[in-house]
């Protein structure tokens, strides 16, 4: 038998079998926090990010991907497709704006 690791043995009607945990099925927000508005689409994230001074800089068929107009260094980027955002890109979103996004579980 061969399983990811996560989850929990359990023996139901003489059968093993794995039972993932539920966090494991969450589905994590991006929240826009002085609003406390849960962000939709690429748009009004966009729009969300623009206030805080990024701008596009980039992109194709698949991403989008944002920098600071200050000349930063730090890039942030999403995909085109909002049903494509992990939470991998949210934490990203977060850590560079700190005081304005968090990531919530659904």
């Amino acid at each position: 038998m061969s399983g990811s690791g996560a989850g929990v043995w359990v023996f139901r009607n003489g059968v093993m079998q794995l039972e993932q945990p539920a966090a494991a099925s969450r589905k994590a927000l991006l929240v826009y926090v002085p609003t406390n508005e849960v962000v939709r689409s690429v748009e009004a994230l966009e729009r969300r990010l623009g206030t805080l001074g990024w701008e596009r800089y980039y992109e194709n068929r698949t991403i989008v991907q944002l920098h600071k107009r200050d000349g930063g260094a730090d890039l942030i980027t999403i995909p085109r497709d909002f049903a494509s955002l992990r939470s991998t890109h949210m934490y990203d979103v977060v850590v560079k704006n700190r005081d304005h996004f968090k990531v919530v579980d659904a």
